[in-house]
């Protein structure tokens, strides 16, 4: 199923789920991306590793999510470092095992990777990737990633959005948002494209935090803007596991609520292949919303 035919009125959760990384490692985190799978969620997202090290792994759980548990799936695929004719093979084998969903990423660069002449890449932006998605002839239903407090590479908001609404133009057919902790962060931005002409369905990400050192490494990779009540909250219990996972929970599950409150219908929650933290936050929502 495309999610493109999935974004309504109705309100609703999904999941992202990551691969392994090794094959020692596949059974645990195919366990635990089942466990989320029978949460029911309107759908699953599964990404990719570093350097496409673990395509196949995320194919594999794709491929088990959507017809073991009749969960739509929408694989990552990044093309950082990539040919083009990878890139098709790896397109051929989504087609034939069926998935339907892409979610189009450039990917992060490595410090290695940094080093490199990236002008001699095939593909150096996330837009060449999804132009060459459009051009396959597969008909996939394309997903790609926004940042609403800006994209670390960027150098300004406006220079963002302008790049957003080149991968919006070039087939991209809905967004997911980079974790964000400020609501408000998200409600100005969407103002802000929408403005700019960029009409197609935005998905707000949600990372819940529930450790301490979770959050140093969400700040790290997004650079995200952390309100001072969370500081607060991360300060409290913060030393305190069990205390730090229900507080981190609750401050998501708000989250969520004021998203829906304010005319948010589809929220993606970053799972971290946690099944208990996926439950708690679907059962906080159980009567806002139901599990399809």
């Amino acid at each position: 199923m495309k999610l493109s035919t999935l974004f309504s009125d109705k309100l609703s959760l999904s999941f992202e789920v990551f691969p392994p990384k090794t094959n020692s490692s596949f059974d645990s985190v195919k366990f635990a991306t089942e466990e989320i799978a029978k949460l029911r969620p309107s759908f699953m997202s599964v990404t990719y590793g570093a350097g496409g090290g673990t395509s196949e792994y995320t194919l594999e759980i794709a491929k088990n999510i959507k017809y073991q548990y009749g969960v739509p799936t929408l694989a990552h695929l990044t093309c950082v470092s990539s040919t083009r004719e990878t890139v098709r093979e790896r397109l051929l084998k989504m087609h034939e095992a069926g998935i339907e969903n892409v979610m189009a990423l450039r990917g992060d660069l490595t410090p290695e990777l940094m080093e490199t002449d990236r002008s001699k890449w095939d593909y150096r932006y996330a837009v060449d990737l999804i132009r060459d998605i459009k051009e396959s002839g597969y008909d996939f239903c394309i997903g790609g990633a926004c940042y609403p407090e800006i994209h670390p590479e960027s150098a300004n908001q406006k220079e963002d959005i302008k790049h957003l609404k080149e991968k919006v133009d070039a087939g991209c057919q809905f967004l997911t948002t980079q974790m964000f902790f400020d609501n408000n962060l998200l409600y100005n931005f969407l103002y802000k494209i929408r403005e700019a002409g960029i009409t197609v369905p935005v998905i707000p990400g949600i990372m819940p935090i529930t450790n301490a050192n979770q959050l140093d490494r969400a700040i790290h990779l997004s650079e995200s803007f952390i309100p001072q009540r969370f500081k607060s909250l991360v300060d409290k219990f913060g030393s305190s596991p069990d205390a730090m996972k229900q507080a981190g929970i609750a401050y998501a599950t708000d989250q969520i609520i004021d998203l829906f409150a304010n005319g948010i219908k589809n929220v993606h929650i970053y799972s971290m292949n946690n099944p208990d933290v996926a439950q708690k936050i679907q059962s906080n929502l159980s009567d806002i919303i139901s599990p399809l």
